[in-house]
């Protein structure tokens, strides 16, 4: 991600009077949070953490974050 993109420059832009600045920021935003979830599920299962254990910290259910993100891991050879 470019300096002028960076998460604080994204924040930033979601306060755009230009509706169109302000989407894009969404969208990257989106992304970012997107990716910084699969690292952080990533490190919790590598470390043993259930997915009950990562769904109660994401506050979400345990079936959305293993609908979510175990067949990646599967396919990446990460879960049996």
């Amino acid at each position: 991600m470019a300096a002028d993109n960076g998460p604080a420059a994204l924040v930033g832009q979601v306060t755009d009077k230009d509706p169109a600045v302000g989407l894009r920021a969404v969208v990257a935003l989106r992304r970012l949070l997107d990716e910084l979830e699969r690292l952080h599920v990533d490190s919790a299962r590598d470390q043993g953490w259930s997915w009950q254990g990562i769904a109660d910290a994401l506050q979400v259910s345990r079936q959305s974050v293993h609908e979510k993100q175990a067949s990646r891991r599967k396919a990446q050879g990460k879960e049996d």
